[in-house]
């Protein structure tokens, strides 16, 4: 196994981390993977031990304060308000925690979300252990971390490549179902299609079309499919 690659000489103590994630089984993995990552002379890298859990904002906010943690691992998408609420609520008062997002979403407005609420980096689930000690290592120690394809996200949303703030605020028009029939619509499946994906009736999607074209301002689909493109939604 190859041991993580980090900064030396920062901390002789175990990187303290609260992880957040909706799924019991997710966390479980986790635990097994790296709870008992110790630390390795020859790299520098000084150990992780998970200190606290969450499941939710309000679960998530009370470990984090409880523990003042190194690094928060924090899921995305969580029940109480997403992850971005999350870290609005701690940096509020505790603007010195840092966040590294891993989430099974690799979708731009996840990504440009949590960072401009405040996170310092975003990963994948489909890392590797050894990945995912460096990703918090580096970030315990000030960097940014991304995975190579959400970097390219981000130097986009710097770059004026992608419009950020026209993606936010669009999206904030938007239910978290319309977002998800939007998405679906937009990747090319029919009304059918998206009724069986949803658990929803055709009635109920032709509804939240509606409703999408019109907070957008779109005419149809058409349109609808060049606007989640690009802004790489989907």
């Amino acid at each position: 196994m190859t041991e993580p690659s980090v900064p030396t000489g920062e901390t002789s103590e175990p990187y303290r981390v609260v992880l957040v994630d909706d799924h019991a089984m997710f966390r479980a993995g986790v635990h097994h993977e790296i709870g008992d990552a110790g630390p390795d002379e020859a790299t520098g890298f000084a150990g992780v031990r998970i200190v606290g859990e969450g499941e939710d904002v309000d679960t998530a906010v009370a470990a984090i304060r409880e523990h003042s943690p190194d690094v928060v691992l924090l899921d995305v998408h969580l029940p109480g308000g997403g992850g971005v609420e999350v870290i609005r609520k701690i940096h509020q008062r505790h603007p010195e925690v840092r966040f590294l997002a891993l989430s099974v979403s690799d979708a731009a407005e996840d990504v440009i979300g949590v960072i401009r609420a405040g996170a310092r980096g975003y990963v994948t689930k489909s890392i590797s252990r050894d990945e995912l000690l460096t990703a918090i290592a580096r970030v315990a120690t000030g960097d940014a971390v991304f995975s190579p394809r959400l970097a390219g996200f981000v130097l986009d949303a710097f770059s004026g490549s992608i419009d950020v703030a026209a993606v936010d605020e669009d999206l904030d028009r938007l239910s978290q179902r319309e977002r998800e029939v939007m998405k679906l619509i937009a990747r090319g499946y029919a009304y059918k299609e998206v009724a069986k994906e949803l658990f929803i009736s055709i009635k109920t999607v032709e509804t939240h079309v509606s409703s999408v074209l019109r907070k957008l301002q779109l005419s149809n689909r058409h349109q609808l499919t060049k606007w989640a493109t690009d802004r790489r939604l989907v």
